[in-house]
């Protein structure tokens, strides 16, 4: 990566105060040296309304938000589970299903009963992540993910976060909660996700430090 004389130069914010996507995209990170901050290490910055139609939307729409008020590279991701027999619901909503208030408890318990009445051979899913990248010089990278899968008809495993014990991983019998960390990322929307955009990282930081 390009020197400079900032002490930030490999300074990165997630624009997210998730600690649980915080934790998996720094782990995603680690190999180039990158230091990671959170949106909780900037207060006076609040809520970004996630106003786009699409996850692509608002991926940029926090990425450049952020890139904007701090002066640093943002990375932003905006993910959601989409279930067929849903016509993709609940999709950009997928933090927020349950309402204003919503709690991952709350986001499943709505999706189960939703889904009461349809068989297994009905339930294909999957996870979609959108990752952006963007420098406050204009520099700016988007890669996508998805995690093919089925919801189950009741919760497994302890891990994770969101929708990840209602995710089956067909492939591997189990369900997003019930994966180590390492598991998930190696096969995870996200993970899929930032590997792409890292692909293009180089090239992409050469453009933000001009």
């Amino acid at each position: 990566m390009p020197e400079t004389n900032s002490p930030l130069k490999n300074t990165v914010v997630l624009a997210t105060r998730n600690k649980g996507k915080i934790a998996e995209l720094e782990a995603l990170l680690a190999s180039f040296g990158v230091a990671v901050l959170g949106l909780g290490d900037f207060p006076d910055l609040g809520e970004i309304e996630e106003t786009g139609a699409t996850f692509a939307e608002n991926a940029r729409l926090k990425a450049r938000t952020v890139a904007s008020a701090t002066g640093l590279i943002a990375l932003a991701d905006d993910s959601g589970l989409a279930v067929d027999k849903l016509s993709g619901a609940p999709g950009v909503y997928s933090a927020r299903y349950s309402g204003p208030d919503a709690t991952d408890a709350a986001n499943n318990a709505k999706l189960l009963a939703t889904l009461a009445d349809v068989p297994e051979a009905e339930r294909g899913c999957r996870f979609i992540s959108v990752v952006a990248a963007h420098a406050p010089n204009g520099a700016e990278i988007l890669a996508e993910g998805r995690w093919e899968g089925r919801v189950l008809q009741a919760p497994r495993g302890q891990g994770g976060f969101g929708y990840d014990p209602l995710f089956l991983d067909p492939e591997l019998g189990r369900s997003a909660a019930e994966l180590s960390p390492q598991e998930k990322n190696a096969r995870s929307h996200r993970g899929q996700a930032l590997r792409a955009l890292l692909q293009d990282w180089p090239a992409f930081w050469a453009k933000a430090s001009a």
